[in-house]
């Protein structure tokens, strides 16, 4: 048996494979997240002793030798330790806003653009270099107070193993490492005003660090490696790994992720470069805020429930009856592909004639616009692969199909575990077929009618999207 661990903002999974990659059991907890004027924290306990309780129970539901785990997690946010790896304070969350102000004076000073021309990481509020920036300021002291910054899924490796605190290269890519090199930048460090607090940056294990348990959760001696993060977790899982080939999760949030074998830092600042276990071998990561939170919105203010979307976007054609979306809900903006903090989102063509219907189906195809602009900016070429809690509504992922005007691979399932459990087995040596692995449930084909159609939509979108950036500017 094969464990995967997944460390995700508001749920921790854990799940078990056999051999062939095919799901034995999957366990789950809640995680709660304390929000208060902008300030999104984490209790690092709760989240630790969440992940001991789903390894718990899922190797008891599967009572079969654990020959190797991996584990993965939510990125970004600062998980402050001290030397024995416990919290110094509430861990801030990748959805956290309150450096919003030091990332404007930054976007208007010209130190986020200088960032990302070193590094391809366009900084967001949530990313550590302005979090950082912001504790030095607001909370020195628990700086003071800790021996190591370090990321989600490294303090459960740190606590499930005893083993140093340390990183790897795909949480250390935002915004401080130089993809290339794929050491730190300590020009960046120093734009950022934070060389004073270099030696909290965790150090960066490459290859990524291996281990084995220390007994809880997972049986004493279980071999387990650190990482990657959610993201290229879910690349591994999904089986993006040709360059041009992409990958698009439909969660909370979009990703739109891109495999390259280059490095091109010109442009418009947006996105990161996640460097993975391969030297030369990059991910072109364009991690949205819009996604199905959009949706949540608009189902939520209309009274519509989850299990009727799939219904009502067949009783409403393309276009919505002329009713248009801006999806840009976030109340932090936009990150990607493009940062713009203060863009909202816009609904046009709205009449005492529209119906429920054609708001959830503008809202789809906003959305779906948003995924075609990432994924054009990130480089797509080749195939895509999709994945997430969007996955489930087949009218959705039909209707995305069109707007994308390309075939969508669709893997289900616990797609992050099942590529954190590749990734340990590719550092531990332990031989397991990734094609079987990460083999997709379906393919939906686009309509050629519909994607002639959508195309133009997209063009009119990027229009739209444009005028509303200029007003926002103004």
């Amino acid at each position: 048996m094969y464990v995967g661990i997944d460390v995700g903002t508001s749920l921790v999974k854990a799940a078990a494979f056999d051999g062939t990659g095919r799901e034995l059991a999957v366990a789950s907890r809640p995680l709660a997240l304390s929000l208060h004027g902008g300030v999104v924290e984490q209790d690092m306990e709760e989240v630790y002793a969440a992940v001991v309780a789903v390894l718990d129970e899922v190797t008891g539901r599967v009572p079969e030798p654990v020959e190797l785990a991996g584990l993965t997690g939510q990125g970004d946010g600062v998980w402050l330790v001290d030397a024995e790896g416990r919290a110094v304070r509430p861990a801030a969350s990748w959805m956290d806003g309150r450096a919003n102000e030091l990332v404007d004076q930054w976007l208007a000073d010209g130190t986020f653009e200088s960032v990302f021309r070193r590094t391809g990481s366009a900084m967001f509020p949530g990313c550590p270099g302005p979090l950082l920036a912001w504790l030095d300021s607001h909370e020195p002291k628990a700086l003071d107070a800790a021996a190591t910054v370090l990321y989600c899924k490294d303090m459960v490796f740190q606590r499930l193993t005893g083993a140093p605190a340390a990183t790897d290269v795909s949480d250390a890519s935002m915004p401080f490492l130089d993809p290339v090199s794929r050491t730190y930048d300590n020009r960046v460090v120093e734009l950022l005003g934070l060389t004073h607090r270099r030696g909290l940056l965790a150090p960066v294990s490459d290859p990524a660090a291996t281990a084995v348990t220390r007994g809880e959760g997972l049986p004493a001696g279980t071999r387990i490696a650190n990482g990657p993060y959610d993201l290229p977790a879910c690349a591994l899982g999904a089986g993006v790994t040709a360059a041009g080939d992409g990958l698009l999760i439909v969660g909370t949030c979009l990703a739109a992720l891109v495999a390259t074998a280059e490095v091109e830092l010109t442009g418009e600042p947006a996105g990161l470069y996640i460097c993975t276990d391969l030297p030369g071998h990059w991910l072109r990561a364009m991690p949205a805020m819009v996604g199905t939170a959009a949706l949540d919105w608009v189902l939520s203010t209309t009274g519509v429930a989850h299990e009727e979307v799939d219904g009502l976007l067949s009783e409403t054609p393309p276009g919505a009856h002329g009713v248009r979306v801006l999806p840009y809900f976030a109340p932090s903006g936009e990150r990607a592909p493009f940062v713009e903090p203060r863009l909202r989102a816009e609904l046009t063509g709205v009449c005492l004639e529209s119906t429920p219907a054609d708001l959830i189906r503008a809202t789809c195809e906003g959305i779906g616009y948003a995924a075609r602009h990432c994924l054009e900016a990130a480089g797509l070429t080749g195939t895509l692969a999709v994945c997430g809690g969007g996955t489930r509504s087949p009218a959705w992922m039909r209707l995305l199909a069109d707007v994308l005007g390309r075939p969508l691979r669709i893997v289900e399932g616990e797609v992050g575990a099942r590529g954190a459990v590749l990734a340990a087995a590719e550092r531990h040596g332990v031989a397991l077929d990734a094609r079987e692995w990460t083999r997709p449930t379906g393919v939906v084909e686009p309509d050629a009618g519909r994607a002639a159609y959508y195309a133009r939509g997209y063009e009119e979108h990027l229009e739209r999207l444009e005028a509303a950036r200029e007003r926002v500017r103004n």
